[in-house]
């Protein structure tokens, strides 16, 4: 019973339940590079700000030790410093502070006092800040209560003179509260517009043509065997470019390559039905053709042989395309066997001509034993040693030969045929396509290779020329 070839035509149908449509502008990458943005302008407008609310604090407090300064040069012109109690009211108002005290190299002025001096709950000495001291006293004097403070700084242009005055931080901390709103505002605006900018040119550049690319994919995998369905690259010449030129040659070779194999499928299935009643017609032809080797006819007793090597030959075609048809092959059954007696049986079942013009070399150990699959690995070297017969079409000499290393076990196939061409060199494991032979398929070494890959192992040309071909397969240690 000839097997039959199941074909499974290719689905182009989407798994809808298993898809997702592209995204909206709200959901999609557009609105979370917006976002992003926005968070990462109001971040370094935060990275801004601490040293600008810190810098803020210190100009005001420089302006109060200018403004007290200010009103103490209206005391230098009174005798002993000493004015009308209205007077000291206006200086101290105008300069926004309590007390002033000039300090002298050798001597410690009080300039301007109220009635009741005010009890100080904290000190400040301008003179000796750190940049990490302003930014802590700035974002203290933010968050905690308001305070009654003494500030002392140097007398502008008099290095060894300082003015040191009492004040209240709540003016202070209300500036700075002004101050951060119209920071957080500007902040606010400049994200939002650099937000939009980012968010615009983002969307010119990179997310319209993305979704132009995935909208493009999306489509192919819909209906990849429509001529609509492969994207238009254009005209770009950057990247995203170069990937919509890139997926237009893929998918055309994929839309072309789901083209061929869907028309293979098809052959295939009417090749299994071929082959069926093709392998019937070529065994009755066989058996009659059998019988001719009896004629008393001389003519036809020395035709008879060729048309018997031609059907056997056709049978084998037959044979070997429906192997090769199957969706795939077993997987190996392992188990140990000597590898004499199989080579044994390759020789008699590979057909060495009857006049002896090819000779067969047996250079296996009689204890050589591999572990694999006994059935496949002799289809390996019936492929294999065929192929080497028929390429000795004017005679020579067929040697196997086996050892075993450290990798596993290796079987060399040998003729002393010419050589194989270049152009079957080339595509030499492809089926139907690296045959070295007029009229040959190239089955025959597809299958060898796909067998030996099975397990765990390989197929590989070593050595061809004018002396001869080899052929070697690598078995891996535990399949040896």
């Amino acid at each position: 019973m000839v097997q039959q070839i199941e074909t499974t035509p290719i689905e182009a149908t989407p798994r809808s339940e298993r898809r997702r449509a592209l995204p909206t502008a709200l959901t999609g990458l557009s609105a979370r590079l917006l976002v992003l943005t926005a968070v990462f302008v109001m971040l370094s407008e935060v990275a801004i700000y601490v040293p600008s609310i810190a810098r803020f604090r210190m100009a005001y407090l420089e302006e109060k030790i200018s403004s007290a300064h200010l009103a103490s040069l209206a005391l230098k012109a009174a005798p002993d410093y000493m004015v009308d109690e209205a007077l000291k009211a206006e200086l101290l108002g105008s300069a926004g502070v309590h007390a002033v005290v000039l300090k002298l190299p050798d001597r410690r002025l009080m300039l301007l006092q109220g009635d009741m001096p005010p009890k100080v709950d904290a000190s400040f000495d301008l003179r000796e800040l750190t940049a990490t001291a302003m930014i802590v006293d700035a974002f203290g004097a933010l968050s905690g209560p308001e305070r009654m403070i003494r500030v002392q700084g140097a007398v502008p242009n008099q290095p060894d003179q300082s003015i040191e005055l009492v004040m209240e931080e709540g003016p202070l901390r209300r500036a700075m509260v002004d101050y951060s709103i119209n920071i957080l505002s500007l902040s606010i605006v400049i994200s939002l517009i650099t937000a939009g900018l980012v968010y615009l040119s983002l969307q010119a550049l990179l997310v319209r043509p993305m979704r132009r690319i995935t909208g493009a994919m999306v489509t192919f995998r819909k209906a990849p065997e429509s001529d609509d369905s492969v994207i238009r690259p254009s005209a770009r010449a950057d990247e995203l470019g170069l990937a919509e030129a890139e997926l237009a040659v893929m998918q055309e070779d994929l839309r072309g390559a789901l083209r061929q194999k869907n028309r293979l499928a098809a052959l295939g299935a009417a090749m299994s039905k071929v082959n069926h009643d093709l392998r019937n017609i070529l065994a009755t032809a066989q058996l009659v053709s059998e019988r001719l080797g009896a004629s008393a006819d001389p003519e036809v007793r020395r035709v008879t042989p060729t048309l018997l090597a031609s059907i056997d030959r056709a049978i084998d075609l037959c044979t070997q395309t429906l192997a090769y048809g199957k969706a795939e092959e077993p997987a190996p059954q392992r188990r140990r066997f000597r590898l004499r007696e199989l080579v044994e049986d390759v020789r008699l079942s590979v057909g060495l001509p009857a006049d002896g013009r090819v000779a067969w070399a047996d250079d296996v150990a009689e204890d050589f034993e591999v572990e694999a699959d006994r059935e496949q690995i002799f289809r390996v070297l019936l492929n294999l040693c065929r192929n080497a017969m028929q390429a000795m079409a004017e005679g020579g000499e067929l040697t196997v030969r086996a050892s075993r290393d450290g990798e596993g076990v290796k079987i060399e196939v040998r003729d002393t045929g010419p050589g194989l061409p270049d152009k079957a060199r080339a595509r030499l494991f492809e089926p139907f396509q690296g045959s070295a032979r007029a009229g040959g398929t190239g089955l025959g070494l597809a299958i060898a290779r796909e067998l030996a890959r099975a397990h765990g192992g390989d197929v590989r040309l070593i050595r061809t020329g004018a002396h001869g071909t080899a052929f070697r397969i690598d078995l891996p240690a535990e399949a040896g």
